[in-house]
């Protein structure tokens, strides 16, 4: 009896031993604790680039943020304007604040305004997502949606040459050019696989963005720092 019992016990041992121990507790990623920093509008105001000048486009990018619980954030277009009158040209790249910037996944697809328009950023049709998380269509998909508004150079500066390539300065809805970029990073025009400077709309109303390839998105950024 005393040796069953000792085989019994042994084997309770041994068996013990062989079981994994279970994983450490480990934090979270610092990804997926990153708040939202950046997206592609969900949707535009439906105007086609009438956005309401540089102030109206800010307010759609806070009025999506709101929706997707980051509206506690200062949120700004990425678009250019042009020189106007006695109003000088305003640059994309210096309106979104310093970064970093992480999309509605947590990625991080910039770490300053420099790394956001150099080869190293991580803009892609799979990152560059909406205020929810959401992919947009690109080129292959249907519709494509692929076109973003922003009327900038491929450094985040404003055009100064004297065309329009901000359909008036995001007012205009008819005749005129938005510049805009593909976030697939595929397709047509001079810069195909820019994802701020591909080429220019064929016109400023809706079925013109729509049937260049787009559908009057826009990039946004958080201005500030998470709170």
């Amino acid at each position: 009896m005393k040796n069953t019992l000792l085989i019994l016990a042994l084997a309770m041992s041994v068996a013990c031993a062989s079981q994994p121990e279970p994983p450490e507790a480990t934090e979270p990623a610092m990804e997926e604790q990153a708040k939202l920093g950046f997206f592609i509008t969900s949707g535009g105001p439906g105007d086609g680039a009438n956005l309401g000048g540089l102030p109206g486009a800010d307010a759609h990018c806070q009025k999506l943020a709101e929706a997707a619980g980051a509206g506690d954030r200062t949120w700004r277009a990425y678009l250019s304007a042009s020189p106007f009158g006695d109003r000088p040209a305003v640059s994309a790249r210096d309106r979104i604040g310093a970064g970093p910037w992480h999309n509605a996944k947590g990625v991080q697809v910039a770490r300053d305004v420099a790394d956001l328009h150099s080869e190293n950023n991580r803009l892609s049709k799979e990152n560059s997502l909406t205020e929810q998380g959401e992919v947009v269509k690109g080129r292959g998909d249907t519709p494509n949606e692929h076109d973003i508004l922003t009327g900038t150079r491929e450094d985040g500066s404003a055009f100064n040459d004297g065309d329009d390539h901000t359909c008036r300065n995001w007012t205009g809805n008819g005749e005129g050019s938005a510049q805009v970029g593909h976030h697939d990073r595929i397709g047509g025009g001079p810069n195909p696989t820019s994802w701020n400077a591909s080429h220019g709309s064929r016109g400023c109303s809706q079925d013109n963005l729509q049937g260049t390839g787009g559908n009057g998105y826009f990039y946004c950024f958080a201005a500030d720092e998470p709170s």
